[in-house]
C-alpha cells in the first residue's frame, strides 16, 4: 500500500496486487491481478474502496494530475466527490 495524498481532509492510498509468492504452488486457474484505491474522508471518519472501472477512471484522473498538477483545491474537490460512495467507517485495528 502506498500513500498518494495526505491531507487535513482527505488520504488516499494505492492498493496494489498481490503478487504470487516463489512457494506458491502452481494453478492452472487464471488469476486477475488487481488493484485499487483506499479514499478516506477523515472528516466523516468514512472510507471508499475504488476497483475494477472505478479504479481505472481514478487512475486515469491521477495520470491527468501528473501532466498538469492541481491545485490542492482541485484535488480535494475531486476527492469530495468520490466521498459520497464512502459508507464504511475507518476502523483501527
Amino acid at each position: 500500500m502506498h500513500t498518494l495524498y495526505d491531507s487535513d481532509t482527505f488520504a488516499v492510498m494505492h492498493v496494489l496486487a498481490n503478487a504470487p509468492g516463489e512457494d506458491a504452488p502452481e494453478s492452472t486457474e487464471p488469476v486477475l491481478a488487481r488493484h485499487g484505491f483506499e479514499i478516506v474522508d477523515k472528516r466523516r471518519g468514512k472510507e471508499v474502496y475504488l476497483d475494477g472501472s472505478w479504479a481505472e477512471m481514478f487512475q486515469q484522473k491521477i495520470i491527468a494530475w501528473q501532466v498538469n498538477t492541481p491545485t490542492q483545491e482541485e484535488v480535494e474537490d475531486t476527492l469530495e466527490s468520490y466521498s459520497g460512495l464512502a459508507q464504511h467507517p475507518v476502523l483501527v485495528h
